[in-house]
């Protein structure tokens, strides 16, 4: 079947190349913190994790693998029960061709296929499960995430009404990092709903579909926590003047 267009997202996060920013404007985020909020996880009832010895024996990078996983759930949320590994493949290819150290194979072994094919299921039946529990808002896939200054543009993974989903696929609880990338996700949305007032993510998802484990939080409890700063506006008014002060010194 013909597939809409998926953008080629950037399956790391926008806020990758700028960790200096990230330490001005979120500086409790640390591992006392982290600690508190990972013991938030849960886990979803009637869907198995992928084993560690499974992914082990995979022959793609793992990377890779979980890319395909997250485009293969893309195209079963769009309809398609039974999407063409090769479609999956080449959609996942092309995000990972931004990155120096990716490894695109030309096919995948059977292996592969196993551990991809548990990950979307699990992802898709995690997502179906958030969705229903939430009065059936509306999924978004790939939500925009807008530039500010010299921060590009990008995409998030998912949206369901007013979460935001971020989907992780690691053998080890939720970190720091993966914390920072949904706040700047955020702070960039929360600019563009100040210039146009459009409406804005109130809560957090992560998802890890290999482990079966998911957190859920309100971004207003992870902004005051993680910042020094508890007013939105004036977080958003240092980062502006951060993003500012960066662009006149090019």
């Amino acid at each position: 079947m013909a597939h809409p267009r998926l953008p080629y997202r950037d399956p790391r996060t926008v806020a990758r190349d700028i960790p200096g920013v990230l330490d001005v404007l979120f500086p409790r985020l640390k591992g006392g913190l982290v600690t508190a909020l990972n013991k938030k996880m849960f886990s979803f009832d009637g869907i198995k994790p992928i084993s560690d010895d499974l992914v082990e024996k995979g022959y793609a990078q793992k990377a890779m693998i979980f890319e395909i996983a997250v485009a293969r759930a893309e195209f079963m949320l769009m309809g398609d029960c039974k999407p063409s590994w090769a479609a999956c493949l080449e959609l996942a290819a092309g995000r990972q061709r931004r990155h120096y150290d990716a490894k695109i194979p030309n096919s995948l072994e059977q292996v592969d296929i196993e551990i991809a094919e548990h990950a979307a299921t699990n992802l898709v039946a995690m997502l179906r499960r958030v969705q229903s529990q939430g009065g059936n808002a509306e999924l978004t896939l790939s939500p925009v995430i807008p530039g500010l200054g010299w921060i590009a543009s990008g995409h998030g993974d998912f949206a369901i009404g007013s979460t935001l989903v971020e989907v992780k696929h690691t053998d080890r609880n939720f970190i720091a990092g993966d914390f920072r990338q949904v706040l700047i996700y955020w702070l960039l949305a929360y600019a563009e709903a100040i210039e146009k007032d459009t409406p804005i993510w109130t809560d957090l998802l992560l998802l890890n579909p290999r482990r079966n484990s998911g957190l859920f939080v309100k971004f207003d409890y992870l902004l005051r926590s993680a910042s020094a700063n508890s007013n939105r506006i004036e977080l958003f008014e240092l980062l502006r003047s951060i993003t500012n002060q960066d662009l006149e010194r090019r």
